[in-house]
């Protein structure tokens, strides 16, 4: 669990196209045929040569190096670029060794795109394209147009490719980004309307019922003041009368509180089976364990544990990359506990209020308080997190 706020409809990155997948992997696997019928060109025309040792060497090397870049990631980063510096100095080298492994650049087109800023990939491809068409000519023994034309026409192909790729890859997912932009307003907003309406709600529901049973009982009794002395009997009418109000007014407000508890706990549910019903989302294995032998709890603190476990998981759902939840109630005789146990990869705590965002955790210390417990939490990074609420109970007569 996390103590940052749990969000609806959070906003996730935009997954890998499939396409951009599709192209890395038709560019890895013509990397090594080429490479290898590079190798093999050069083993049938140059036999026992005394560069041979080298070439294999360095076609090793090579593989090993290209291999290694999935590792890195496709980000620029410092390890990343080191990496595409040595692939291109690599095959530079094979290169001036054996010119034939020149066409091994049409896949390295497609990693300096990956690895580098636009403008930066864009020389590093034209300064292979002129290496390529050097080699090349050296390999030919007169001029051959389609030498000299034929890579820089390969070249700006393969760019042209995966920068429209690119562009539509960054289009796509600005389009996904809005759209969840979009629904997160559109949520806030039925929240917002969801939650004046529930208000009017009530304020026409207290003014109809407690409201009006008040102002009766006040009139009532205000006229039982005046003819107390000069009409006892009289007076007595009015309180009695006053008396029923305040039943009815008493059974109404009973009412509203039962209207406003949680559904989970309608029609005589009880805790351990409502806790037992909840979920976390898909992914996220749920376990309820009771222990102890339960005891009736007063409807307050049933709400206030069940809210405080929905909260709990919906931020194992959004924040900790667990697999699976623990929810234990334990009946202690004098206090009530509620765990809740996540396996994901935790949090550290803010050390002051001022560190702390979201609503989550203070809105579940909130309810704890107010009935006199107390609320704590254990996370270490990597190690998951254990929250535990404890309530104490009154002792029964």
């Amino acid at each position: 669990m996390d103590a940052r706020p749990t969000e609806e409809h959070p906003v996730t990155p935009a997954p890998p196209r499939d396409d951009t997948r599709t192209l890395a992997t038709v560019a890895h696997t013509a990397f090594f045929l080429l490479l290898g019928a590079s190798v093999a060109r050069f083993l049938l025309r140059h036999p026992g040569e005394p560069r041979t040792p080298w070439v294999i060497a360095l076609s090793v090397t090579l593989a090993v190096l290209y291999v290694l870049g999935p590792v890195l990631g496709a980000a620029p980063t410092r390890r990343r670029l080191l990496w595409l510096g040595l692939v291109v100095t690599t095959w530079v080298v094979l290169v001036v060794l054996a010119p034939s492994f020149a066409w091994c650049a049409v896949p390295l087109f497609f990693t300096s795109l990956r690895t580098l800023p636009p403008r930066a990939a864009i020389v590093l491809v034209a300064l292979l394209t002129a290496f390529v068409v050097t080699a090349q000519m050296e390999l030919s023994k007169s001029f051959d147009p389609n030498l000299l034309l034929a890579p820089p026409a390969v070249a700006a192909l393969a760019t042209a490719v995966f920068v429209h790729m690119e562009r539509q890859a960054q289009a796509q997912r600005a389009l996904i980004d809005d759209l969840i932009r979009t629904r997160r307003e559109l949520a806030a907003t039925e929240r917002r309307e969801g939650t004046l309406a529930e208000r009017q709600r009530l304020s026409m529901e207290i003014h109809d019922t407690l409201a009006q049973n008040l102002s009766s009982q006040q009139m009532l009794l205000q006229a039982a003041d005046r003819t107390w002395d000069t009409d006892p009997a009289i007076a007595r009418a009015h309180v009695r009368t006053a008396t029923g109000i305040a039943a009815h007014g008493l059974a109404e407000a009973r009412r509203l509180v039962h209207d406003l508890a949680p559904s989970e706990l309608a029609d005589g549910a009880g805790l351990a089976d409502a806790l037992r019903a909840l979920d976390a989302g898909p992914g996220i294995e749920v376990r309820f364990h009771l222990e102890g032998a339960p005891t009736p709890l007063p409807d307050r603190v049933q709400s206030a544990l069940l809210r405080i476990a929905q909260g709990a998981l919906a931020n194992v759902r959004e924040h900790s990359g667990a697999r699976t939840a623990a929810l234990t109630l334990s009946f202690l005789g004098d206090q009530v506990v509620l765990d809740i146990a996540d396996d994901g990869h935790g949090f550290t705590e803010p050390r002051t209020d001022a560190d702390r965002r979201g609503h989550g955790l203070p809105a579940m210390r909130a309810r704890v308080r107010q009935l006199g417990g107390t609320l704590t939490i254990e996370s270490t990074p990597g190690e998951g997190t254990v929250l535990s609420a404890a309530i104490p109970l009154e002792p029964a007569p």
